[in-house]
């Protein structure tokens, strides 16, 4: 973009969820200081608790989290503005992860309520049609208030033609599939691949080098390292704490700095950004960085800067990140927005 610096979307919570914001709110970047400007809600809409972008288009894709849960679509403007493009039901409950395939050729969501993942057609202009699939998750865990029944938390499509991996934390599973172009249907790959009992999986990271991936469980507080096979499976390489902190710890977002080296974890109830280094077997924490709120609910990396959302204190976090050692330092003044919950660079 000019000189004016680069537009970032924010999605948060909206009253239907409990939440205080009203849709997605873009923000100007200053590339050189990292400071963002809000310049307001873009797109009103219900709860858009987790966002994407198209590869090629430009489109911005949000889960609407709604008991009937919804996939909405807009056009982006130079300015940050967005164009309606069009909704779609995703057949489920309370979806909060969705992710475009790296062809453009669909988008898959996560309903965590309902356990189950949903596959959408795009046109080439990114514009979503009738949904294609809508696989059902079955089973529970043994954490009956939490693991009561399948809960889809993510699904991460794989760069280099691997399956697609569907992160489930109320089965304590991770699932994978292969897309089927031509009918847009899902098919299993295998069996799926279980994790610790209880250890409630939410997100996974994967390394640049694609043999590497990291899955935070969410109800153990666990990081847990896996090799990476070519027909998706994961093999277990170590597991390690979340965070040193005492209290209740329960990571939210996990994700590799951009350069590779290290693994960043935030972790709510203490209010923390782990950061791991990624040069031995498994990951060793270096720093444990208090974010300045209690529930950080994603982060993001762009350029040398860091931005965490904190969706109960109500603001956005500003970190530069130190090439060197990986550690964030905050820079600046917290910057107000409510309930946020995801950041788009």
């Amino acid at each position: 973009m000019s000189g004016q610096g680069e537009v970032v979307h924010i999605g948060g919570y909206t009253a239907q969820s409990g939440g205080r914001g009203s849709g997605i709110v873009a923000a100007r970047r200053d590339p050189t200081t990292g400071a963002l400007t809000p310049l307001g809600t873009v797109a009103v809409t219900p709860s858009p608790s987790f966002l994407a972008r198209h590869p090629t288009q430009p489109v911005l894709y949000a889960v609407n989290e709604l008991t009937d849960g919804a996939i909405s679509a807009w056009r982006v403007g130079a300015d940050g503005s967005l164009d309606p493009l069009g909704s779609r039901s995703t057949g489920g409950a309370e979806p909060c992860h969705l992710a475009v395939l790296p062809d453009g050729g669909h988008l898959a969501a996560a309903n965590y309520g309902s356990g189950s993942i949903a596959v959408f057609p795009l046109d080439p202009q990114g514009v979503p049609g009738e949904r294609t699939d809508l696989v059902v998750h079955e089973g529970h865990g043994p954490n009956p208030e939490r693991q009561e029944r399948a809960h889809a938390h993510m699904v991460s499509p794989s760069s280099d033609g691997g399956p697609l991996l569907a992160v489930d934390l109320g089965t304590d599973s991770v699932y994978r599939y292969d897309l089927e172009n031509a009918s847009g249907r899902l098919v299993p790959r295998g069996p799926r691949m279980r994790t610790t009992p209880g250890s409630g999986p939410r997100h996974l990271a994967r390394h640049p080098d694609g043999r590497r991936c990291y899955l935070v469980g969410e109800l153990d507080a666990s990081v847990t390292a896996y090799e990476l096979t070519d027909d998706g499976a994961l093999h277990q390489r170590g597991r390690v704490e979340a965070s040193e902190r005492t209290g209740h710890v329960q990571p939210s977002e996990v994700a590799l700095g951009p350069d590779g080296r290290f693994l960043y974890v935030a972790n709510r109830g203490v209010g923390t950004l782990a950061v791991f280094t990624l040069a031995g077997e498994v990951p060793e924490l270096v720093a444990e960085v208090d974010t300045g709120g209690e529930w950080p609910r994603h982060f993001a990396f762009l350029g040398e800067h860091l931005y965490v959302a904190d969706e109960r204190a109500d603001m956005v976090r500003v970190f530069r990140r130190d090439g060197d050692t990986g550690v964030p330092v905050p820079v600046g003044e917290p910057v107000p927005l409510p309930s946020p919950t995801c950041v788009l660079p």
